[in-house]
């Protein structure tokens, strides 16, 4: 794509992230995702690390940070698994997984410890991702060596 017409699209967007209708920015963050580029990747992070937008758009953000695969976004993905609700940390630890970037292996060991099923399964999968493998033992994960 010519960074011109990429510049229009992702400007395009960005306008639609400023709707108040949670709905049209839920979807405007998967689409800025789908172009990418530096601006959108910005544009995650800065969503990602929000705490006073929607729960769902800063999900879907952390989501689409996993596909672009930039390790610029894994201080921002590792402060997410701490964000209220499930669709944000679980939705972090997926990316973290898929970025691969080993300073995320200390946030997903003590997610994976602290998490409840559904959010303790992303972190794990990440973490096997990253070259750990577990055996669940009563909820908590263990390295095996």
């Amino acid at each position: 794509m010519v960074d011109s017409e990429q510049n229009g699209k992702v400007s395009a967007i960005l306008a639609e992230l400023r709707d108040v209708n949670k709905d049209r920015r839920r979807t405007a963050v998967m689409k800025l995702g789908m172009v990418g580029g530096e601006q959108a990747l910005r544009t995650l992070i800065g969503i990602v690390d929000n705490s006073q937008e929607d729960l769902i758009v800063r999900g879907r953000a952390a989501l689409m940070l996993g596909k672009l695969k930039d390790g610029r976004a894994v201080p921002p993905l590792i402060r997410a698994l701490d964000a209220p609700g499930f669709v944000t940390p679980y939705n972090a630890a997926q990316a973290l997984g898929k970025i691969g970037d080993p300073r995320a292996i200390d946030a997903l060991l003590s997610f994976a410890d602290n998490s409840n099923d559904k959010t303790r399964s992303a972190a794990v999968e990440a973490l096997r991702r990253l070259g750990y493998e577990f055996e669940v033992r009563i909820g908590e994960p263990q390295p095996q060596i």
